[in-house]
């Protein structure tokens, strides 16, 4: 190709990720692109910036469960990465430099109340985070440099296929296709079609005329068949469920009342049904904390870092996640648990942090020494931190009646915002930035192919991954406080723990339970009230089926070493060290990549917080050098 035909670029996905990683591009052209003319197409249906969850065409009601001092789409000078730092406005910042005129920026006149009384501690609606989305996109392309054009497609890709030594994307509804010399594939959530379990449940309701809503993106569901005050079986208790939560109550004409001494009181419109909710936990994802850390500044990572990798690698054999790794975890996790409860509130133990600190270096976790230095050190048992207690806080617990069940959960969640309300359990905290940690050390961990294949589908895929969310990305406070006062009223009610539903053939109903108390729930309707897990093999969407019944799209698998069994993962299988993609044969694509949470590269769907090294802006400014890279080599 003449060096003066453009190197064309596809990003498939235009939302939050694919403008990060366009950033990078411009951030890294002045060293790697020379003078060739770049030409990148957005290619997304939704708005590029805010993509399809944050679009600002969705329910008001919606929020984010982060701060916007949280939230930031810039690098800054923690982040380690080869290319050029290029730092800009967190959420919060660009909030008040908006508000004061700093930025000339024109928001929707529905979000000026919104803007003009936000806090740094706040919880924005999605609609101001699109607002700063679109805001990002557009700086982003205000400061490309001139050799790279930016081309937006407002379609859905539905097939990529090689075109000799370029690449061809094929759009919904349009007759060439694009021929591009790189493709990456900037992947959110997968859409799934129903697993097993859920196509049984499927069949259930169609064949006696009940309603089955699958897992799915709440957002995005049409609810609007589910009748007002019927009975209704929910399986779900995180974030899609707060989400379908407001939706069907607030979002259906009722009304929240502030208390005179605190707490909500519900006003029902007549139109809710009534949930009856439960899951394994059988609890809500914990609050946000409403607070920052009071002492020093925490040593991360301290005790799971690089070093702790190398040390697992002289281990004999394959590792069990629970046995071999997560001690290193945990430790970690109580390292910033207690570094923050000692500098922070040194009157609430009994020993230096200094000595404190040494002892808890040289004791293994979870063990009798550990256990004494604790008792020893922190008199108060809500001062300790206990991971079992947290992971499971129902385990061992039964109830006579759904009603003992139902106050017991009031009590703990009444607790749970009681203490993420209270500065004095700051050390929550910072037990939450010791978990951001952990996170960031996992792509290294998983490159070592040491991971026993069932424990890390099952443990890190599965319970680690859980316990991230349930933990650490929880809702707003001022969330679990409407289900307090929605389950005052009647509107909501808890089920219980390792909930089970039944598909009562007799009956032709759905029948729900839980281990918690001995009551059963009769239901026409049952929603699940989660995102579908992880599966190449039933995506839903149109692109990552074609490819994967072309074979150019694998789905990633982990090889069980004692019986050579492969076990899917449900992944999209890319490598790890630079996200290309790999196809079913697990050979890479030289010109395709592919990024997001459910990728080889495993890390949680969430927006980076400033100041973390945040492993999102590693992968990004990595793949955009790859990217650019390629320009200068002639394609094979």
């Amino acid at each position: 190709m003449a060096e003066n035909e453009p190197f064309e670029l596809a990003i498939v996905g235009a939302g939050p990720r694919g403008i990060c990683v366009l950033e990078r591009l411009s951030a890294n052209a002045a060293e790697l692109l020379g003078r060739r003319p770049f030409v990148v197409h957005l290619i997304d249906p939704f708005p590029p910036g805010p993509g399809r969850v944050w679009r600002y065409d969705q329910s008001p009601l919606l929020r984010m469960n982060s701060m916007p001092e949280d939230v930031t789409m810039f690098t800054d000078d923690t982040v380690k990465i080869e290319g050029p730092i290029r730092p800009g406005p967190s959420l919060s910042e660009w909030v008040e430099q908006v508000r004061t005129g700093a930025l000339d920026v024109q928001v929707a006149a529905d979000l000026h109340d919104e803007l003009n009384s936000l806090t740094t501690m706040s919880f924005p609606t999605r609609r101001l985070q699109s607002a700063y989305l679109d805001w990002v996109y557009q700086r982003v392309l205000a400061e490309l440099p001139d050799e790279i054009t930016v081309v937006n497609h407002a379609k859905h890709a539905v097939r990529v296929t090689d075109d000799g030594p370029r690449q061809q994307v094929w759009l919904d509804g349009v007759a060439e296709p694009l021929r591009v010399d790189t493709v990456l594939m900037t992947v959110g959530h997968l859409d799934a079609d129903p697993d097993d379990r859920d196509s049984e449940m499927v069949a259930f309701a169609e064949r006696h005329g009940l309603a089955y809503y699958p897992a799915g993106y709440t957002a995005d569901v049409d609810y609007s068949a589910v009748e007002p005050g019927e009975t209704v079986l929910v399986r779900g208790f995180g974030l899609a469920f707060v989400d379908l939560m407001l939706l069907l109550t607030e979002g259906r004409g009722g009304r929240f009342e502030e208390l005179p001494g605190g707490g909500l009181r519900y006003h029902a419109s007549g139109n809710e049904p009534v949930l009856h909710v439960g899951s394994r936990r059988g609890v809500p994802y914990h609050a946000k904390t409403g607070y920052r850390l009071q002492g020093k500044p925490l040593q991360l990572p301290r005790f799971f870092d690089t070093y702790a990798v190398e040390k697992l690698t002289k281990l004999a054999g394959q590792w069990d996640f629970r046995a071999d790794v997560w001690p290193y975890m945990a430790k970690e996790i109580a390292w910033g648990y207690y570094s923050e409860l000692f500098t922070g509130h040194p009157d609430r133990v009994r020993l230096d942090f200094a000595v404190f600190a040494d002892a808890f270096a040289d004791a293994a976790w979870d063990t009798p020494e550990m256990d004494a230095l604790i008792l020893r050190a922190v008199p108060a048992e809500e001062d300790r931190v206990d991971l079992r207690k947290l992971d499971r806080p129902l385990d061992g617990e039964r109830f006579d009646t759904a009603e003992e069940f139902g106050k017991h959960v009031r009590e703990y969640v009444e607790g749970d915002l009681a203490r993420r309300a209270d500065v004095r359990f700051s050390a929550d905290l910072g037990a939450f930035m010791a978990l951001l940690s952990v996170v960031g050390q996992f792509p290294g961990l998983l490159a070592t192919g040491r991971v026993d294949a069932r424990s890390q589908l099952s443990d890190v895929d599965g319970w680690w991954f859980g316990f991230f969310s349930y933990f650490a990305s929880g809702p707003p406070p001022r969330r679990l406080e409407e289900l307090l006062a929605l389950h005052e009223a009647g509107v909501v009610s808890f089920l219980g723990a390792e909930m089970r539903v039944d598909a009562d053939e007799e009956r032709e109903l759905f029948v729900g339970g839980s281990v918690s108390q001995p009551s059963t729930v009769d239901s026409a309707t049952l929603i699940e009230a989660r995102l579908p897990n992880a599966s190449v093999r039933r995506a839903s969407d149109t692109l990552l089926r074609s490819m994967r019944d072309a074979g150019s799209l694998g789905e990633e698998s982990v090889l069980d070493v004692l019986s050579g069994e492969k076990l899917p993962s449900g992944r999209i299988h890319t490598r790890v060290t630079d996200s290309r993609l790999l196809d079913s044969e697990g050979q890479a694509h030289p010109r395709r990549f592919a990024l997001g949470p459910h990728t080889s590269a495993r890390s949680p769907g969430a927006f980076t917080r400033p100041r973390t090294n945040a492993l999102p802006f590693r992968q990004n400014d990595i793949v955009a050098r790859e990217i650019l890279r390629l320009v200068s080599v002639p394609a094979a």
